[in-house]
């Protein structure tokens, strides 16, 4: 009814549920292999004697399979709990597997050692006080965050309240002789104070330093440009930019004409009344005439062209 051989060639020739095949080694999955390994001595289902430990609930348990219970699967495996003391639960293993194979006793006990370690390090462990991780809902932390705002005003109300209760006791609101008044924050208010008003004499000195410079600048400004005002200005003009066409010059310079032919003319006729004897003198005497009018006529233009202003 039981052929291991058998069972054995299937498993490993065909297929295998519990296998997990690498490059290098074949592992088993089931859960009763006492090594983990894919092999004919390892392996569960292939062995008609059998036995592993395992661990349940911080508790170790040896199970024991045998061939007397192979014609009844649901107790094929017998369930012996081991105790706790590490040399007690070997002995316990060398009482019930005293005639089994070496191979499975000594692969027991290694199992056992491993299991009782792990258990170890898991008490000292628990021991630890650690961070407990919780995770949280949108809902449940929106409803942290509204919460924290209203305690942030809140908090608010409380500093307006205790501002204006000290303002009430620095007045002389309240009376001189209260005894559980905290002095550390009616100082810490003063001090506020002070240091408010040490900060607007700042502002307002700076303020007056900006405006002096300010008004300097104004100052330096215009004295500059009294100083381009007073600066000699020289402008080349053409003649097209000349007006010499005026009607009062014209009439000067006719009436100024008109003057010189008479005059002319007058000495003329003296000259010819005189002898003949003196025509060299005479001439003379007209170039000397000439050029005293040539004065004259500069001086009678500038009288003409002033006449006008001084009227």
């Amino acid at each position: 009814m039981q052929h291991d051989e058998v069972i054995w060639q299937v498993i490993n020739h065909d297929h295998c549920s519990f296998k997990a095949k690498t490059k290098t080694l074949n592992f088993c999955r089931n859960e009763y292999n006492v090594t983990g390994l894919c092999n004919r001595s390892s392996c569960p289902l292939a062995n008609s004697r059998y036995a592993t430990i395992r661990e349940e609930n911080g508790r170790i348990y040896l199970y024991m399979k045998s061939i007397e219970r192979a014609h009844t699967p649901n107790h094929m495996w017998q369930k012996i709990r081991l105790k706790k003391q590490y040399a007690e639960a070997l002995k316990q293993l060398d009482e019930h597997l005293e005639f089994w194979p070496k191979f499975l006793v000594h692969k027991n006990k290694q199992r056992l050692t491993k299991i009782t370690q792990y258990l170890i390090r898991m008490r000292k462990l628990a021991l630890k006080i650690k961070p407990k991780l919780v995770p949280l809902a949108r809902r449940t932390e929106k409803r942290e965050r509204q919460r924290e705002a209203k305690a942030e005003v809140a908090a608010q109300l409380e500093k307006s309240i205790e501002k204006e209760l000290l303002e009430r006791l620095q007045k002389g609101v309240y009376p001189t002789d209260i005894v559980n008044i905290n002095m550390k924050e009616y100082e810490k208010v003063l001090d506020a104070e002070t240091q408010a008003d040490q900060d607007d004499e700042a502002e307002e000195y700076i303020e007056a330093d900006e405006e002096e410079e300010e008004e300097e600048e104004d100052v330096d400004l215009e004295r500059e440009m009294e100083y381009e005002d007073d600066e000699e200005q020289v402008e080349y003009l053409d003649d097209s930019e000349l007006d010499f066409s005026s009607d009062d010059d014209e009439e000067d310079m006719e009436d100024f004409d008109g003057g010189d032919d008479e005059r002319l003319a007058a000495g003329q006729s003296q000259l010819g009344k005189r002898p003949a004897g003196s025509a060299d003198a005479a001439s003379r005497k007209a170039k000397r005439r000439q050029h005293a009018n040539i004065e004259y006529e500069e001086e009678r233009e500038y009288e003409n062209a002033h006449q006008p202003q001084l009227q």
